[in-house]
């Protein structure tokens, strides 16, 4: 069976998920090396990718991760959704400690998958997460290599939101805006 990170009540319509409330989790500071904890989860195996889009179930806000925020990604060890890397940089939610020896462990470096051993994990562990109907995984390949992705920093989608609201022309997103006279 596969660790679970951020799969909180609050991010599915069905109470009782595996990580508990989200509120629980958020902490005031993150642990030292939060910036590379970060980035190894922003680095995981897509393994199944989902369109749909999400807020952040605290502020409300878009943010980085939004497009496809439930998309399930892993490392061979753990699955986390897609959107967890933002809960984790954003609310310094906490992590547990087998996760975070884990990824020091392999200095914060995504591994290569042998999809033979990963594969039964993964059958497994997809019930959990309410992907009781979801087709068994399988692939054509023996091994997942960890491509180089190219992701969107917190700073850098901050950023382009700041801009954008500048650029509107009747104010930020929040403003209604006035009707336009004939």
């Amino acid at each position: 069976m596969l660790g679970l990170l951020g799969f909180y009540d609050e991010l599915d319509s069905r109470p009782g998920q595996p990580n508990g409330s989200i509120r629980y989790a958020v902490r005031p500071a993150g642990e030292p090396d939060e910036a590379g904890l970060v980035a190894y989860l922003d680095a995981g195996h897509v393994l199944i990718d989902v369109t749909e889009a999400g807020r952040d179930v605290i502020t409300g806000a878009v943010h980085r991760n939004s497009p496809g925020c439930s998309s399930l990604v892993t490392d061979g060890a753990w699955l986390w959704r897609q959107d967890f890397p933002h809960y984790l940089e954003t609310h310094h939610v906490s992590l547990p400690e087998a996760f975070t020896a884990h990824v020091r462990s392999l200095d914060y470096r995504m591994p290569t998958i042998t999809v033979a051993q990963f594969a039964p994990h993964y059958n497994e562990t997809l019930p959990l997460v309410g992907w009781a109907s979801a087709v068994p995984w399988r692939s054509t390949a023996t091994t997942l290599v960890p491509e180089v992705r190219a992701v969107t920093s917190k700073a850098q989608f901050d950023a382009v939101m700041l801009e954008q609201d500048r650029n509107r022309p009747n104010g930020s997103r929040g403003k209604r805006r006035k009707p336009r006279r004939a």
